[in-house]
């Protein structure tokens, strides 16, 4: 799943900042994959500048981090990434 990259059918721009050990990270992808969703993984351990943007955007250290048209997520937090995507 790692390096997808560009839009939804719906012209959704999404960026997911994950780490390999996480199992909520593997649910939202698995959780998006399913709905069809395309998105660009970002592993803050594999690049420090990674990290340090999700940090940046979300105020928070916790993963997964959900970037959705600009739109933070923090976690799985379904009920508001059906509502970003429309789904």
């Amino acid at each position: 799943m790692a390096g997808r990259k560009g839009k939804t059918g719906a012209g959704h721009t999404v960026i997911i900042y994950t780490a390999p050990w996480c199992p909520w990270c593997r649910r939202v992808k698995e959780f998006l994959s399913a709905n069809g969703v395309k998105f660009e993984e970002r592993d803050i351990e594999s690049k420090n500048e990674w990290a340090e943007e999700a940090v940046a955007k979300s105020g928070q250290t916790g993963i997964p981090i959900l970037d959705i048209d600009g739109h933070v997520v923090i976690g799985f937090d379904e009920p508001a990434i059906r509502e970003l995507l429309g789904l």
